[in-house]
């Protein structure tokens, strides 16, 4: 380290010489075959940029460049992971991790570039951090509960394809028919899956009951199966959602938005709402992993991102269980640090 100070001492420029290339090749390597045009949009530079770059990377043997457009090669993947550290406490993204982590006393935070509202690539390096974390924290004969949403869904997209683990089971950690069936946790654990060659089990029952359909399905036995499950996950996959959002996503009366309203609903993770000091305010009447349920559960992972979230993600980690796994972005995380430091 001592001689990496010397170095940028005498070239200062390198740092961010070396940060920008980092980046591209990074961008390279989350999508097959981009093109140079794409990469200097993403990345806000020029294409005159992008293309020294390119052949600087070629040249290495860091990427293939064919007219699909650019692929890393396996040189340029053991190149990322030896720079990750580097890239990371240079850019300022370890010391926040460190600074959330033990704010929340939390196990882990996990930073990712940018911000997820305004860009694409923030949401993409989002689902492809939680996509390594999950898969190098598996074993065989685990079961892993995922919810539903956006970001969970796209998670499985980033997952490798594999034969690597036995008897691998992903469970939807709540139940849901109807629309957006791509986005509902039983369609993202049969992607999980199919991408990792394990088994599923889902729960094909509407979203919210009343309560005698509630006290009704508890009773049935792949009801109780289910619920046999959660308390054997080893690794839970969650979302956190702004509690207003959430509840008019699912088409909430007036009445019970009043009444998230009246009781200052800031926060919302697999149907329980949350006020701004992490108090559960609201449950809906559903089927799936009650609250309860986190504290024995090895693994808890939460993505989520963007700095419109920040308030949601500070409402929830009032309360997270301490094996809570955060991974967001620093559009989030810089918003987080100036609310709970100020």
């Amino acid at each position: 380290m001592d001689i990496l100070k010397a170095q940028l001492q005498l070239m200062p420029e390198w740092k961010d010489m070396l940060q920008q290339r980092y980046q591209i090749l990074y961008t390279i390597a989350l999508t097959k075959g981009i093109g140079r045009r794409t990469i200097a949009d993403i990345l806000k530079l020029s294409e005159r940029e992008v293309r020294k770059e390119f052949d600087q990377l070629r040249a290495q043997g860091l990427i293939h460049v064919s007219r699909e457009g650019a692929e890393i090669t396996e040189t340029g993947q053991h190149t990322l992971v030896s720079l990750k550290v580097l890239v990371d406490e240079w850019s300022g993204r370890h010391e926040k991790e460190s600074k959330l982590k033990r704010l929340f006393g939390i196990q882990e935070v996990h930073i990712v570039a940018g911000n997820s509202d305004e860009s694409e690539q923030s949401q993409t390096l989002l689902a492809d951090e939680a996509a390594r974390w999950i898969y190098s924290h598996l074993n065989s004969h685990m079961i892993t509960a995922v919810t539903g949403g956006t970001t969970i869904a796209k998670i499985a997209d980033h997952l490798p394809q594999t034969t690597k683990f036995k008897q691998l089971q992903f469970i939807a950690a709540r139940g849901g028919i109807g629309k957006d069936v791509q986005l509902q946790a039983n369609t993202i654990a049969a992607l999980f899956a199919e991408k990792l060659s394990g088994s599923y089990k889902t729960l094909y029952i509407p979203d919210r009951l009343s309560e005698s359909s509630y006290d009704a399905m508890k009773q049935e036995p792949f009801v109780q199966e289910m619920m046999d499950l959660y308390e054997q996950m080893s690794i839970l996959v969650h979302g956190i959602g702004d509690a207003t959002e959430m509840a008019r996503r699912r088409s909430s009366s007036s009445e019970e938005l009043r009444y998230l309203q009246q009781h200052e609903a800031v926060s919302e993770a697999f149907g329980y709402y949350f006020n701004s000091t992490g108090q559960v305010v609201h449950r809906i009447r559903t089927i799936g992993v009650q609250l309860e349920q986190l504290e024995q559960t090895p693994y808890i992972v939460a993505v989520a991102g963007g700095a419109q979230k920040a308030q949601a993600l500070e409402s929830y980690f009032q309360q997270a269980p301490k094996q809570t796994v955060l991974i967001t972005d620093e559009g989030a995380a810089d918003q987080l640090i100036q609310a709970l430091t100020h």
